[in-house]
């Protein structure tokens, strides 16, 4: 348990706010009912931690309110937050809520090398979001300026300290209802353009509270350490919506920390005493690989309850291996939770709730491939499909597996994977089209595949992700595993894909990975290697192994392989030609800002 010297008071049970509709009811409840308490405790870049009380969030929320009113934001305008993890991310989210608009989040520019390509993308986002305002940081004025001649709804580009330190202004009373839009959760586009979900109040006060209930989360026991950006479901809603309604402490840190060095994230965790935490399933490769024994040094993770591993898919191999290597350290098997969820169910809609091991389910690969049956196989089967239970459906919340004919599978059948419930999204905003793909009668499509059995659900891949070779299912993922494991390859850096007009009228398996490599004859041993390892896992090898230089394999931001996108590079010739530098990015970028005030000057 955190001490009480750091929590700006004791830890008392906290009891809930029961009666809230909207996220700016539970602030106000909490700012009430024991406003000194520490909400955030954030690790900060230079070591030093920030705190921030559930009153102190109130106060600097309505300072931001203060100055989005003099900026003129009214109720239900969209204004974007383009913020890195510091405490001005929060002030700006509730700030944009107490006046009735609507928080965009997106995602901050991080990698130099990928500024063009990031800013033209949140480009598209800002223009379907209409945002009519940028809060961001100040280093961003430059991209700001390119993104307000691309986004005619756009009117300025501020910062959270501008905001606050507007005097006088009258705050809109607008109280939003539980139908209103709390914000638009711009999906990572993993198969294709970012769409806007829209997720009203009520859809995260379901889904919050339906975690929370499975999870069994209590203020008096539970702290939440956290990485995730706070641009991205996982870590806006699952990270710090869900710690905030139920009053527990939330430990934060931003990305860049646990990825320049993973071991902070365990060491949080043992200092902090933390019992819940979540992360993709590449960050739990990245400890295993990168974090030397050396850093372990007095590690405690027995008080850890819970590690989800979600948001993109959960490897086996992955959980075993975490197990092994930091069960040393008290790290309970039954703590590492596989789940599932995705942004149009707010976030979570699968979760395994009992005190276990995982669950592997371990299927005949053939009976898998050809006839869409997942039937265990035998101990002994050497080539078996293994596959993580995500858990059973959040309450209140339906699951269905649907065959190609629209009608519901048996259990052990492998179909589309869909739902309904109080947390499902009503849409994608301006975007008619996409959302009338989303729904089937009044059933939510997932877009991914999977199967059922003893109630719990397991993931068999996405439907774009299927590459059928002379009438086999391949599933990307599996492939891309098991290419990474190959020492030279960059783990999280494989595309696998299909690609049409292979050998006797199939799709060609290619696949496209990233290497530091750059001698020819060491690169043709490594895609050998490639090959084998893949043959290893699924049987077969690939038609194509390309290795390419670092940053081509295109990725979503949070980190998932953008596989459609990475196909049309290759198919293109794209995938062989280096970036630009980041100057000459930023050239190009002033020069269509430039551009697009001229024709916005002679438009008037």
């Amino acid at each position: 348990m955190i001490p009480d010297s750091h929590d700006g008071g004791d830890r008392r049970p906290a009891p809930l706010p029961l009666a809230a509709r909207t996220l700016v009811d539970v602030l106000a409840w909490h700012a009430a009912a024991h406003g000194d308490r520490v909400h955030v405790r954030l690790l900060a870049a230079d070591d030093r931690v920030e705190t921030l009380t559930y009153q102190e969030l109130l106060t600097r929320s309505r300072e931001v309110a203060a100055g989005l009113t003099a900026q003129g934001v009214v109720a239900h305008d969209n204004v974007a937050i383009m913020l890195p993890t510091t405490l001005d991310f929060f002030y700006a989210f509730y700030g944009i809520l107490l006046v009735g608009a609507v928080p965009v989040p997106i995602y901050p520019p991080a990698r130099r090398q990928q500024l063009e390509q990031l800013l033209r993308r949140q480009a598209a986002t800002l223009a379907n979001a209409e945002a009519v305002l940028l809060v961001t940081v100040p280093e961003a004025k430059t991209a700001a300026r390119f993104l307000r001649a691309k986004v005619p709804t756009l009117t300025a580009a501020t910062t959270v300290d501008e905001l606050r330190q507007t005097r006088g202004a009258a705050v809109s009373t607008f109280e939003p209802g539980p139908d209103d839009l709390a914000f638009l959760q711009y999906t990572s586009g993993s198969t294709g353009n970012p769409k806007g979900v829209m997720l009203s109040h009520a859809n995260l006060m379901a889904n919050v509270r339906g975690m929370g209930g499975l999870f069994d989360l209590d203020a008096e026991r539970d702290s939440f350490i956290s990485w995730l950006p706070l641009y991205h479901d996982m870590g806006l809603i699952g990270a710090w919506l869900a710690p905030l309604y139920f009053g527990i402490p939330l430990v934060l840190m931003s990305p860049l920390r646990f990825l320049t060095r993973p071991e902070r994230w365990l060491r949080a965790i043992s200092e902090h005493r933390g019992t819940i935490s979540a992360a993709p399933n590449f960050a739990y490769e990245l400890c295993i690989a990168r974090i030397k024994d050396s850093e372990l040094k007095g590690i405690d993770l027995s008080s850890m309850r819970i590690l989800a591993n979600g948001a993109e898919a959960v490897l086996p191999s992955t959980l075993r291996a975490f197990q092994a290597r930091f069960s040393a350290l008290g790290l309970k098997a039954s703590a590492l939770r596989p789940v599932y969820g995705l942004a149009e169910n707010s976030v979570g809609l699968a979760f395994p709730t009992d005190e276990r091991p995982p669950r592997i389910d371990r299927i005949v690969r053939e009976r898998f491939t050809r006839d869409g049956v997942a039937e265990p196989a035998a101990d002994s089967d050497p080539q078996a499909l293994e596959f993580p239970a995500v858990g059973r459906v959040l309450p209140g919340h339906e699951l269905r597996i649907a065959g190609a004919d629209g009608a519901t599978l048996p259990e052990r059948c492998v179909g589309a994977i869909q739902f309904r419930g109080p947390s499902a999204t009503r849409g994608y905003f301006r975007n008619p089209q996409a959302t009338a793909g989303l729904f089937d009668g009044d059933w939510l499509r997932t877009g991914d595949r999977g199967y059922l059995a003893d109630g719990e659900l397991f993931i068999a891949g996405r439907d774009k992700d299927l590459i059928i070779r002379a009438g086999r299912n391949l599933h990307a993922p599996e492939i891309e595993a098991a290419a990474a494991t190959v020492r030279g390859i960059r783990k999280g850096c494989v595309a696998a894909f299909g690609v049409r007009g292979g050998k006797h009228g199939t799709e060609s398996l290619i696949v496209l990975a990233e290497t530091r490599v750059s001698n020819a004859a060491a690169k043709a041993r490594l895609a050998d290697g490639v090959s084998h390892a893949i043959v290893q896992a699924i049987g077969e090898p690939p038609d194509q192994v390309v290795l390419t230089p670092p940053h081509v394999v295109l990725k979503t931001s949070s980190g998932k392989i953008r596989r459609a996108e990475t196909r049309a590079l290759y198919e293109n010739g794209e995938h062989l030609k280096g970036r630009p530098p980041a100057w000459v990015q930023m050239l190009r970028l002033g020069l269509s800002a430039l551009l697009g005030e001229l024709r916005r000057a002679f438009a008037r």
